[in-house]
């Protein structure tokens, strides 16, 4: 019988005995055989009534798209949606998000299942110790942009997808750290009010044609807190890995693409960048755990959905099994001193010691059913190669933490962006800087082409003493305080991801000049 016959048979039933809801609740992917992916409407549709079945559960909103939908979030394990009521409950909190990218829909899918499951008592375990945010659909306005060429050579849904810009152009995974859109500035307001220990970040991959059903990334930047990798590549993603492939067969493996990354070396496995303006590399440098999944492409729809259902599953166990451990990583970042710390400013690419074994497949190439355009679809075939793995990060320039960082007036527009990402600023009354440090520009070099609707910029210079008149309205930045580590990132000028690289102070940036932002007790 047709899967739509059968939900609209059932939903004439009606409740059960008890009064309670039993009408099936499916997803838009699972009401069509997986051929279409749920519209905003359907992922808001089934949110409100998935929390309407479980007492548990509790439907918000944590901010807006540009286009001014509302950002949905299920908290799920604390008495309310609120903040405040979520870090009292002291269990550990996970942060579990879909959709950055409007045509990798796995993660969208996945977590409205998932959400259902608990709300049929299939997750009890979690909540003892975990509370869950889960936001679904983060690039709303993206996925409403469907079109059957969206995202090509993926397999399905065949009924399209949405793109991966937000509706300014924008890739939200590339806009943490300069917070041009609404929905980064809504994130980053969320991350500091809610406080989650681990992010989970769902994607889908790209390009190359390996045999792994899913691969994954810790935070990737080397100013990352050791104590976070410690966790996350020494004990959790590989226990993870070795039971889903008990589990369910499946490889899961760091994500990587077959490439040559600096000029001149042999092909290899190789991640992608280490710059904070992706999702988890920023929370690491938040001193956050972060975890991101990437579904392969040439899986049907629905094996990926069911990949990343996994692969959540799996990262929920864990964190539930050694909420303790979690949480102590966590601590244990936040105490390590940034102040009079040697910070990474900019990094590189570094080789694996040896080869590793890498595990490359092979796909057939079917024929979009009304498009006509070539899908792969991912063939049963595993063949281990050895090759040198460029899977992590070395810090080739350092700068030593300041104890603060000194804003003149007129910059407003930055200490607006410093206070969506939850930094503390404080206001200095007019006196002389006595100790500090300006920064003498020698040379400003600019990319050819803009990226992300701004022109990338690279200072040259060297830092010297400096007594700087304070004038009414300059705003003092202290280093010595929960996201110290990200505000050096943001405020130094030869930092790789800061205001300073994304144009934001290009008005106040002269060569021969001083940088306009000073360093200082």
């Amino acid at each position: 019988m047709n899967r739509l016959v059968v939900v609209a048979l059932v939903a004439m039933v009606g409740c059960g005995p008890a009064g309670r809801d039993e009408t099936p609740l499916l997803t838009r992917a699972e009401a069509t055989a997986f051929m279409e992916t749920s519209s905003y409407q359907d992922v808001m549709d089934f949110v409100t009534a998935v929390s309407a079945r479980d007492a548990r559960m509790h439907l918000t909103t944590f901010g807006y798209t540009h286009e001014g939908r509302a950002l949905p979030l299920v908290v799920v394990g604390a008495p309310d949606a609120s903040p405040e009521a979520v870090r009292e409950t002291g269990k550990l909190r996970v942060y579990l998000q879909g959709n950055i990218h409007g045509g990798e829909v796995p993660g969208k899918e996945s977590l409205q299942m998932l959400l259902r499951e608990i709300s049929e008592r299939r997750h009890d375990a979690l909540l003892d110790d975990l509370v869950l945010l889960v936001a679904p659909i983060y690039n709303a306005d993206g996925n409403e942009r469907v079109a059957l060429t969206n995202r090509p050579l993926q397999h399905g849904p065949i009924g399209g997808m949405g793109q991966r810009p937000n509706a300014q152009g924008l890739d939200l995974n590339r806009d943490h750290m300069k917070l041009d859109s609404p929905e980064a500035r809504s994130l980053a307001r969320m991350l500091t009010a809610y406080d989650p220990h681990l992010g989970v970040d769902l994607h889908t991959t790209n390009g190359t044609r390996h045999a792994y059903h899913l691969t994954y990334s810790p935070p990737l930047h080397p100013d990352t807190p050791g104590p976070l990798l410690d966790l996350l590549r020494g004990r959790w993603l590989p226990e993870m890995t070795d039971r889903v492939l008990e589990r369910t067969g499946w490889h899961f493996y760091y994500y990587g693409n077959v490439g040559s990354p600096p000029d001149g070396e042999e092909p290899g496995w190789a991640t992608f960048d280490a710059r904070p303006r992706f999702n988890n590399n920023y929370l690491g440098i938040r001193n956050r755990l972060a975890i991101l999944s990437e579904a392969y492409a040439y899986l049907t729809f629905e094996d990926r959905v069911e990949a990343t259902r996994v692969f959540v599953e799996e990262i929920l166990g864990f964190a539930q099994r050694n909420a303790a451990v979690v949480r102590g990583a966590v601590e244990d970042a936040e105490a390590l001193p940034v102040v009079g710390a040697e910070i990474a400013v900019r990094s590189e690419l570094e080789r694996s010691a040896e080869r590793v074994e890498i595990l490359m497949g092979a796909v057939d190439t079917l024929y979009h059913p009304y498009s006509g355009a070539p899908m792969h679809l991912r063939r049963d075939v595993v063949t281990p190669i050895e090759m040198y793995e460029w899977g992590t990060f070395r810090g080739v320039e350092t700068v030593t933490a300041p104890e603060a960082y000194y804003l003149p007036p007129g910059m407003e527009d930055i200490v607006s962006r410093l206070l969506a990402h939850g930094i503390q600023v404080e206001p200095v009354e007019g006196a002389n800087l006595v100790g500090g440090e300006a920064f003498g520009i020698s040379a400003a070099h600019s990319a050819a082409q803009p990226f992300q609707g701004r022109v990338e910029r690279m200072l040259e210079g060297a830092w010297h003493p400096e007594t700087v008149a304070m004038a009414e309205g300059t705003v003092r930045v202290p280093v010595a305080q929960p996201l110290g580590r990200l505000a050096v990132h943001l405020l130094e000028p030869r930092a790789e991801d800061g205001f300073a690289h994304w144009g934001l102070l290009d008005a106040w940036i002269e060569p021969g000049a001083d940088y306009p932002i000073v360093r200082g007790p």
